[in-house]
């Protein structure tokens, strides 16, 4: 069983940040929206356009995400990693959460860096 890197407070406080968090990745993608509609083309070309970015969005966790303790840690990682939020933004979070995203995240652009 692998060990748990994060505290109760820290899942509470996850619990509490995740819906701004989203409301704010999910602005973003609405302003990105008005911006495809507003550009040149015809109207069936920006409503497929639309169509398709909306569906491919949907997946994204700055959307829906798993809320469980079991992928707390990924979802950290999976939220930094599509820019939904920063590393910064875990500042209130406990040391050892932060140590174990930091980790995890060095870890994988190593990993990233050895594919090249």
């Amino acid at each position: 069983m692998q060990e748990q890197r994060f505290t109760k407070r820290d899942w509470a406080l996850f619990r509490s940040k995740i819906g701004s968090w989203q409301e704010a990745y999910m602005g973003r993608l609405c302003d990105e929206y008005i911006e495809l509609l507003s550009g040149d083309g015809d109207p069936s070309e920006k409503f497929w356009k639309l169509d398709k970015r909306i569906r491919s969005d949907k997946r994204n966790p700055g959307v829906q995400l798993e809320m469980t303790r079991t992928n707390f840690i990924y979802n950290i990682i999976a939220l930094i990693n599509n820019d939904v939020i920063s590393i910064e933004a875990l500042e209130d979070f406990s040391d050892e959460l932060k140590e174990t995203v930091k980790a995890l995240l060095e870890r994988q652009n190593w990993n990233c860096s050895d594919e090249e």
